[in-house]
């Protein structure tokens, strides 16, 4: 019997289209010592930072009383796992095995994109979108989160249980994760996975646990964030430097921050934005009737949307997470989000501009830094907005019809009688 297959010319394409601009990201990375590149500052948390991190780890021990360490423990697994490469320095096998996850997620979305009804512009936007950011994806390892949120999304369609597991081992590493699942159908589905995740988690935390003294070290450094320069908090106050604020920005808990008066109300107006948002999240959620193979992906990409951009810190590598799961939201032709991916890829493009090309005016409160902020934060707002409109709209059920339904799921493996006599 033979099955559907979608034509070797489109994936020749994106797989020459990913290792040209994979060499370039890396010719970047060689090469970030001109300003506009960020004078070294991009590479250097690899080397420094990290390594610093890997050495504390080795030792057996998460950082202590380090306000830098603000990550989950599944963080220092993907910080110690560039030491297993022999014969490379610690930022070569960093870069190196960041590439590795890079072309394990554009493999899948690729092979996911490629089943009957399903579509190959996850996998093109994530190949083009990621160069975006220039050579920041390499000396971050949030790519390596990214990755397994994106396989945790295309795996729940499957197998919740798979589902949840990655998901769990993402939100071990960085948090963020754990909203990929929002969006699972509701009854054994969803149970499967948010168990399957809550066991895994649990299970993970207690061998860190074992191996490892303090891994729960970095909920004390939590507390005491300010307002990050790039949030839309800074970018407000930032403004107000303008018309006769007195604060200013320091660099502190590894961000450039905003000090001076109303900062902290700011802090607390952006909390309260995030604890809305969940609000808004959960009464989707509950309300929520209808639910097709792209609900789960499209609830991933609108939930993360709408905690970065109440969040007090927006980083520019938060992108590689907006990317990717717009990119599993291509995946499928029933999504809602595909004018949201175009935004997040308007935002990613900005970003870089303003980090690290124009930092500078960014950090001094400048006019253009202030004006380059208040675009990319407006797309991303107006992404956020237009992400859980289209959401919620998604779940409403049609005009007399009552109770929860499910689209049918194309299945490359269960194909339509017809579409079997026809092959």
């Amino acid at each position: 019997m033979n099955r559907l297959r979608v034509t070797p010319g489109p994936i020749v394409t994106l797989a020459a289209l990913w290792v040209l601009t994979r060499a370039l990201m890396l010719w970047l990375t060689a090469h970030s010592g001109p300003r506009l590149l960020g004078g070294g500052a991009v590479t250097r948390e690899v080397w420094r930072l990290y390594f610093h991190w890997y050495g504390v780890l080795a030792h057996g021990s998460f950082p202590v009383h380090d306000t830098l360490w603000q990550y989950p423990p599944g963080a220092g697994a993907v910080l110690l796992a560039p030491g297993l490469l022999p014969g490379l320095t610690y930022f070569q096998a960093f870069v190196l095995l960041t590439l590795a996850v890079d072309a394990l997620t554009v493999a899948a979305l690729l092979r996911a994109g490629g089943r009957p009804g399903r579509s190959l512009l996850g996998a093109a936007l994530w190949t083009g979108g990621l160069p975006l950011l220039l050579h920041l994806p390499l000396a971050r390892y949030d790519v390596q989160v990214t990755g397994l949120a994106v396989l945790s999304l295309l795996a729940t369609a499957r197998s919740p249980r798979a589902g949840g597991v990655f998901a769990a081992l993402g939100a071990l590493v960085k948090v963020w994760p754990a909203l990929v699942l929002l969006g699972t159908p509701r009854g054994r589905p969803t149970r499967t996975a948010w168990l399957s995740a809550a066991w895994t988690g649990a299970g993970c935390l207690a061998v860190l646990a074992v191996f490892f003294t303090h891994p729960l070290s970095f909920l004390r450094e939590q507390g005491g964030r300010g307002v990050q320069i790039e949030s839309l908090g800074g970018t407000a106050l930032n403004l107000a430097r303008h018309f006769g604020w007195s604060g200013r920005s320091r660099y502190q808990y590894g961000a450039v921050e905003l000090v001076g008066p109303y900062v902290r109300a700011v802090a607390v107006a952006s909390l309260t934005l995030t604890l809305l948002s969940f609000g808004l999240l959960v009464l989707w959620r509950v309300r929520a009737r209808r639910f097709s193979e792209a609900t789960p992906f499209d609830a991933a990409l609108s939930a993360v949307l709408l905690f970065t951009v109440t969040s007090r810190v927006i980083s520019p590598q938060y992108m590689i997470w907006l990317i990717g799961l717009a990119a599993v939201c291509l995946t499928s032709r029933h999504t809602g989000q595909r004018a949201v991916a175009v935004l997040v890829l308007a935002a990613s493009a900005l970003s870089t501009v303003a980090f690290p090309m124009y930092y500078r005016e960014v950090i001094d409160g400048t006019w253009a830094g202030c004006l380059l902020m208040l675009a990319r934060n407006g797309l991303l707002t107006t992404a956020a907005v237009l992400s859980f409109v289209r959401l919620w709209r998604s779940a409403r059920p049609p005009a007399g019809e009552t109770g929860p339904t499910t689209r049918p799921r194309p299945d490359s493996d269960r194909l339509p009688d017809r579409a079997l006599s026809a092959s």
